[in-house]
């Protein structure tokens, strides 16, 4: 959308933002350089089996986003129909924000409202934090369960589901660099191990 008058007078105090303000053709070009993404939805998934849009509560998720090293990323979805399902599997992570039953959805402009402010509360009362993993380290270990998936012989028809089941397990616990290497060291012995006695079985 072009930024017009009506835009900075409605800001006020803030149209540094509005100057600072970036308009990317898609998803994946605006988030490149980001290490940590937050999706952010109303519509949830019934039941814990279907983990594309299994949520985060946003009082939980304030409490543990400080984990995270890099630049995070909220991804806020369209005013009409929020988010698709592949730009939330995309996510690391699905944020909801609690709301009354008979009024699920908020308007764009309250939902980033109230997650930023819960942000904004829960950093002044934390200190500084253990240091996280980043993106390249996330990608790394997710290639490694993928891995682990084929030299398995993994369902195939449940991979996929089961590979976001893992993306959301680390979105959720934001490891730390010691935890990930202690889980990279598990999984590269594991793998190792199934390879090596693939071979003997081969020979």
């Amino acid at each position: 959308c072009e930024l017009d008058n009506a835009c900075y007078a409605r800001a006020m105090h803030a149209t540094k933002i509005l100057d600072d303000a970036k308009t990317f053709k898609s998803l994946e070009e605006a988030t490149q350089k980001l290490d940590f993404l937050v999706a952010t939805s109303s519509i949830e998934s019934k039941t814990d089996k279907r983990h594309l849009r299994n949520p985060v509560l946003l009082e939980d998720f304030s409490q543990t986003i400080f984990d995270a090293k890099g630049k995070i990323g909220l991804v806020f979805g369209r005013e009409d129909y929020g988010l698709f399902n592949e730009e939330i599997a995309a996510c690391d992570i699905m944020l909801k924000i609690p709301t009354s039953e008979s009024y699920l959805s908020l308007n764009l402009s309250h939902a980033v409202t109230i997650v930023l402010y819960s942000i904004y509360l829960r950093g002044a009362l934390i200190p500084e934090r253990r240091r996280a993993i980043g993106s390249l380290e996330k990608k790394k270990l997710y290639e490694f369960f993928a891995q682990l998936l084929d030299d398995i012989d993994y369902q195939p028809h449940k991979k996929e589901h089961t590979k976001i089941l893992f993306k959301r397990l680390m979105g959720r616990a934001i490891p730390s660099k010691w935890e990930y290497h202690t889980l990279m060291g598990v999984l590269s012995k594991t793998l190792g191990t199934i390879k090596q006695k693939k071979r003997k079985k081969g020979s």
